[in-house]
């Protein structure tokens, strides 16, 4: 309907006014709840060409329009919006359609090659609250992209190398007795996070200890024999010691294993790992060829870096003096090789906006190394998850754990769902299958509908509540749909001759404003503008099924009507659920 509309008031202001508009000119809007009507045409921007009073021109074109389009049924004109009703029979015609395809919703004119990098952790400590948004957010991203039509490559790149890693290994070494995963009870992960929380410990009590001798912060902080001996371990590690690679690479094991178990529970997955320890060497020759061909500088100490100031930056390092790398060189490696690898249109980066900074030097500097990829590079910046009480610090052990946060969540939908009484007839693996789906799926909306740019204050308690901006409230519409679809059977049939009750019609509406909010969501790169639309498809659904009677109604062909009204929001609701990383319980 929406390009027939457009082309009928393209019409209207050739025949009325004289004046000709393109197609794309013309912006059509979902009609305000408060007024009746399904779509809106504001008419406000164009009264330069007509010259009159707003509600003047917006029932001379809405008079023009119901003459061209037979499905208008009607229209209205508030000050300058002019709202469009639309007939019946439009609508139960439009849901027939609906029932009948393939998919639901749109796909890209011109799809494209596109890589999501997200989570990125450390090798030093297991994933934590901060991370879960990272991965459910790139999940999600990678998720509609590829449902639009695009071809999408997820891939993790993980910071397996450093100073961090080498103080984990330093603690493990000097205070573990060969503590391991099995001989312990702890998740590989945990385990080796444990004893980053332990360097810090003695780290600390070594500084207090070298301070109360008389010196002073940076004299005991110079003198560290601790953080000396973990500088000491990196060189080793740089310089390929068997010894150090060995831990190395045992303690990372674990990390993985650990890894692994969290990622698959949280639903989220990979077409690639890179790792930094594999990269770093090929940003430093990049760093090596750009110093050559004079891109890059280096200063007097040996040290590398680029001059940014024309562009407004400033000059950034990019090899130590003692020939190490930084972030920015593992960077520079890591991207080259990722568009080596798939050769892809668009390279999305889900970081956390504390990194804004960090990736406008990266694009700029590959800009300046002749890298054509580099108009690709997009930075998904988001806003950081904190926690009634604060941030986060992962070094003094105060995180929200993402293992632990899942357990919390499965505790949570057990107690709300037993509050409520909604656990009868179903088996002891029914309802552990349902628990962690309600607290996987409060846990994924929760930190989904909000917009990715802004910061999230997350407490458990708030995200599980059968009514309201929930997922279990839509998980609960989900199951509530296919309670009345288990008692039907029979084939169905569209009479266009019904008259529709409004909130049948709001429900259709809606549902044909899924394809403009799949291509919103794409473009801005927003899970929140799905997780929105999937709540007030549950909310449009509840105020129809409130309202109207549906297996229990008047005639047959309303009947079957409202059931494939039902089929096909239980089919949305999979699509946009999917589109989160959220399953629907088929019971509740």
């Amino acid at each position: 309907m929406i390009p027939q509309l457009k082309q009928a008031i393209v019409k209207a202001f050739s025949t009325e006014f004289d004046h000709t508009v393109s197609v794309e000119e013309i912006k059509i809007e979902n009609t305000n709840p408060q007024f009746e009507g399904s779509f809106t045409f504001v008419v406000f921007p164009y009264l330069r060409v007509t010259r009159k009073k707003p509600e003047e021109s917006a029932e001379i074109i809405g008079n023009a329009v119901v003459q061209e389009l037979t499905e208008i049924k009607d229209f209205n004109v508030v000050k300058g919006f002019l709202n469009f009703s639309l007939k019946d029979a439009y609508w139960v015609e439009y849901l027939e359609s609906l029932t009948q395809a393939k998919r639901l919703g749109t796909t890209a004119d011109k799809p494209q090659k596109v890589m999501v990098e997200y989570s990125s952790p450390n090798t030093n400590k297991p994933l934590h609250l901060g991370h879960v948004r990272n991965n459910l957010l790139g999940f999600s991203i990678a998720e509609i992209l590829e449902y639009y039509g695009h071809e999408v490559i997820k891939v993790n790149l993980i910071n397996d190398r450093g100073i961090h890693i080498c103080k984990s290994m330093l603690a493990y070494q000097k205070f573990a007795n060969g503590e391991t995963p099995e001989s312990s009870g702890i998740k590989g992960d945990h385990l080796v996070g444990k004893y980053y929380v332990e360097f810090d410990i003695a780290h600390k009590k070594e500084l207090a200890e070298l301070v109360a001798s008389g010196m002073s912060e940076d004299e005991a902080k110079a003198s560290s024999t601790l953080m000396n001996e973990a500088r000491e371990m990196l060189g080793k590690w740089e310089k390929g010691d068997e010894e150090t690679l060995a831990l190395w690479n045992k303690l990372n094991n674990w990390v993985y294993k650990g890894f692994d178990a969290s990622y698959s529970r949280m639903g989220v997955s990979f077409e690639k790992f890179y790792k930094e320890s594999e990269t770093y060497l090929l940003g430093k020759k990049m760093v090596m060829d750009g110093l050559e061909a004079g891109i890059l500088f280096q200063k007097e100490d040996g040290s590398i870096w680029a001059d940014l100031t024309d562009d407004g930056l400033d000059q950034k390092l990019l090899l130590r003096a003692d020939g190490t790398s930084v972030y920015m060189t593992q960077d520079l490696g890591t991207a080259d090789l990722k568009y080596a690898d798939y050769g892809m249109d668009t390279s999305i980066y889900v970081v956390g906006n504390e990194q804004d900074y960090h990736f406008k030097v990266l694009r700029l500097i590959l800009e300046k190394l002749g890298k054509t990829y580099a108009s690709g590079v997009f930075h998904m910046s988001y806003g950081m998850v904190e926690l009634p009480e604060g941030k986060m610090k992962t070094r003094e052990g105060k995180v929200v754990d993402a293992d632990d946060l899942m357990d919390e969540m499965y505790e949570t939908a057990k107690l709300r769902t037993m509050e409520q009484g909604k656990t009868d007839g179903l088996s002891d693996d029914e309802l552990h299958g349902l628990y962690e789906t309600l607290g996987l799926g409060a846990l994924k909306y929760f930190l989904l509908k909000v917009d990715p740019t802004k910061r999230i204050v997350f407490n458990p308690s708030e995200t599980i509540d059968f009514q309201g901006n929930t997922g279990t409230f839509i998980q609960y519409t989900y199951a509530r749909c296919k309670s009345v679809l288990r008692n039907w059977s029979d084939s169905l049939t569209f009479d266009t001759s019904l008259e529709l009750e409004p909130t049948e019609r709001d429900l259709i509406a809606h549902l044909f404003g899924f394809d403009a909010k799949l291509e919103e969501a794409c473009k801005l790169y927003s899970p929140s503008i799905i997780a929105q639309y999937l709540y007030d498809t549950a909310k449009f659904y509840n105020s129809f099924y409130n309202q109207c009677s549906i297996l229990k109604a008047e005639n047959q062909s309303l009947i079957q009507f409202r059931v494939g009204l039902t089929a096909v929001t239980v089919r949305m609701l999979e699509t946009c659920g999917k589109l989160l990383g959220m399953q629907m319980p088929e019971k509740m």
